[in-house]
């Protein structure tokens, strides 16, 4: 019943073994395969949450270093606007953060190590008011003499602010690169590399942006046009800037960076905030009547019979005087107090006469005594004068009239003895006021001493000023620093004879707008006509240019004050009649409505003078205009500037304008191509709704 088959070698172990089953060997290999992929999957797992947890670390790390619209990484900070776009950029230069010592508390980011050592950092944000967002930066070194520098970039905007210059701008331009230097108060007109008489540690940006340097900082400035940067520095190392006494020369960068919602607004803010204000408004006369000076006209050779046949044709020939004011050279010696006897053989005659018909006299008057004179030895017995290291020798010095001492005006035997003398001379000969000139830091010695210790040499510019202040209805400086309290007239430094931008006519309104922005609002520009130096005067025999004459007058006419030195009957009769004609269009229509301006600063510290941009911060092309200003927000003028030319064209910002001919423009903005401007004419505009 059963067939037997035969069998086979492999028939022998078939039910005892599995092992080479072809069924067997296909589950083997799967399984070798399942077990790969399980550990691949474990380790995609691990890897998935490890780049997780570092990317929720980052998360966390980002949002650490942001606070309120400001990103900061270890190479600086940018600050954008509500709409996202960047408004601001600065850069750490000087070393770079490390991140892992950074740590975040409310609105404040603090951090204590860079990539060079130990150091304080922290940025804090602060909201004083609905349309303002504020941030304090501080970054102080650890190490001494290590400096601190941050650069902050253009960032595609214009800025404004900082220092006058011998080529004036507006908005700023740099040219080139620049190593920092001492942010000082500087003579120009001596030194065109230097930073101007008067200054400020303040800009403003058409982003809406403003920034202020700390009073604090051993502050210095420089520049990179290639990458379009203000370098800004702090070091005590090769500087005049000195310590505290009993603390390490450490460096310390701070600054409040400060955003708005429009850049009339935020500088609205920054004056109200950090600038002193006038506490009265100088003499209505001043901003009425112009100023007569013998300066340009008699150089160093004035004497009693010139200045009398001065003040005589100032009548003559029907102009009024707010004061006359005495020049260079009426004294023996640079730095005494009395007349020279030559020249003025009958001073206190002559002073009588001039007051008698109506005149006020101002006196030129200077910080110097030179090593010639009789008050150099009284300076030295009497230790008025700044010293040199040790305190022992009086440190002389080098300015254009000679060689001589600088008088310490933080020493209050110095002070009283300079206001004596002031006081002195205006008893005996009735003196109204005083030009001060001069008080620039850059006057400083190298290496000085003084009475108490000045960390930052532009105090001693803000204790000259002081010594105006008794004077202040008539009275004229020419530096200041954080002097806008001083309620006299700031007078920009002496101009040249020439049409240009380099301390010519052109010049004027961006140094004017600049200096109004930095907070020094009742402004004497220089004499009408220029200096008239034989090497830097466009015109013949010794006069300026007749043209250019003519222009700067109408120029003057509308500004806070009108100056003369060359009168214009050196010229002809159309020339006087053109002087009377704006010189009555000064007092008239301009003064009455600066006055009122003048009395609104008190509480403002808003500029009397004023960029187009105040009345169109929207507006792109207002931002890069430096030929017209505003007279508070109503009144626009736009002076010819050019030679040969008796047409302008004139930018009008959006909304209705009356011309001084009487049209009406209200499709604004809008440029009048070659509007038509005689010679003796300036266009002005006012707002008319």
């Amino acid at each position: 019943m059963y067939q037997t088959v035969p069998g086979g070698t492999g028939d022998a172990n078939v039910g005892t073994s599995t092992s080479y089953s072809p069924t067997s060997k296909r589950v083997g290999r799967h399984g070798r395969r399942f077990i790969v992929a399980s550990i691949l999957g474990v380790v995609l797992v691990i890897a998935a949450v490890a780049a997780w947890c570092d990317y929720t670390a980052s998360l966390r790390r980002a949002q650490l270093l942001k606070t309120k619209l400001l990103d900061l990484s270890k190479d600086g900070f940018i600050i954008r606007n509500q709409a996202g776009a960047v408004i601001f950029k600065m850069a750490f230069k000087s070393g770079t953060l490390d991140l892992d010592s950074c740590s975040r508390e409310g609105d404040t980011l603090s951090c204590d190590r860079s990539m060079t050592g130990k150091l304080n950092f922290f940025i804090q944000t602060v909201q004083p008011k609905d349309t303002v967002l504020c941030y304090r930066v501080r970054w102080e070194e650890l190490e001494e003499d290590r400096p601190v520098e941050h650069a902050m970039s253009y960032n595609g905007s214009h800025w404004y602010g900082g220092a006058e210059s011998w080529l004036q701008h507006w908005p700023i331009v740099t040219q080139g690169q620049h190593e920092p230097k001492p942010f000082i108060t500087g003579d120009i007109y001596s030194d065109p590399q230097a930073f101007g008489c008067i200054l400020e540690r303040y800009w403003l940006s058409s982003n809406a942006t403003a920034i202020k340097i700390n009073d604090s900082v051993p502050f210095h400035l420089g520049w990179d046009d290639k990458e379009g940067t203000l370098r800004f520095q702090a070091r005590y190392n090769n500087t005049p800037y000195k310590p505290n006494p009993g603390r390490p020369p450490r460096a310390e960068l701070s600054y409040r960076v400060c955003v708005g919602s429009d850049v009339t607004s935020i500088h609205k803010y920054m004056v109200r905030r950090y600038f002193n204000k006038p506490n009265k408004v100088p003499s209505e006369s001043v901003f009425r009547q112009p100023i007569w000076s013998t300066w340009a006209m008699y150089k160093t050779e004035i004497d009693q019979e010139k200045l009398l046949k001065y003040a005589s044709d100032i009548q003559n020939h029907g102009f009024n005087c707010s004061h006359l004011e005495l020049d260079d050279r009426y004294t023996s010696g640079y730095g005494e107090f009395e007349f020279d006897p030559v020249k003025f053989p009958n001073a206190s005659g002559a002073f009588q006469s001039l007051r008698d018909s109506g005149f006020q006299i101002t006196l030129w008057i200077h910080p110097f005594v030179n090593y010639n004179t009789t008050n150099f030895g009284v300076g030295v017995e009497k230790g008025l004068f700044v010293r040199e290291p040790s305190g022992q020798l009086p440190a002389l010095i080098r300015w254009w009239n000679g060689i001589g001492g600088i008088l310490d005006f933080t020493n209050p035997e110095a002070r009283e003895w300079y206001a004596s003398n002031l006081r002195a001379f205006k008893t005996k000969y009735g003196v109204t006021s005083y030009k001060f000139d001069s008080g620039e830091a850059s006057y400083l010695p190298q290496l000085f001493s003084t009475f108490s210790p000045l960390h930052d040499p532009n105090t001693f510019t803000r204790r000259y000023t002081e010594m105006a202040i008794p004077y202040n209805d008539h009275a004229e400086l020419r530096s200041g620093y954080q002097s806008q309290n001083i309620s006299c007239f700031f007078r920009i430094i002496d101009r040249d004879s020439v049409w240009g931008y380099d301390m010519g006519l052109k010049s004027i309104i961006p140094t004017v707008l600049t200096i109004s922005i930095l907070g020094y609002q009742f402004i004497l520009p220089d004499m009408i006509g220029g200096n008239a130096y034989p090497n830097r005067t466009t015109g013949a025999q010794g006069l300026p240019d007749r043209e250019l004459y003519i222009r700067w007058l109408e120029l003057s006419a509308f500004l806070p004050a009108m100056q003369f030195s060359i009168p214009p009957w050196v010229y002809d009769d159309e020339v006087v009649e053109i002087a009377r004609k704006f010189t009555a269009l000064h007092e008239t229509l301009v003064a009455p409505r600066i006055i009122e301006l003048a009395g609104e600063v008190l509480q403002t510290g808003d500029p009397i003078i004023r960029p187009l941009w105040w009345v169109a911060t929207d507006d792109e092309a207002a931002y890069k205009i430096d030929s017209q200003f505003l007279i508070g927000d109503d009144l626009m003028v736009a002076p010819v500037l050019e030679p040969g030319k008796q047409e302008r064209d004139i930018y009008l910002p959006a909304g209705r304008w009356r011309s001084y001919k009487g049209e009406y423009f209200d499709k604004g903005p809008m440029y009048l191509t070659d509007y038509p401007v005689d010679l003796d004419e300036i266009a002005y505009f006012v707002w008319s709704g």
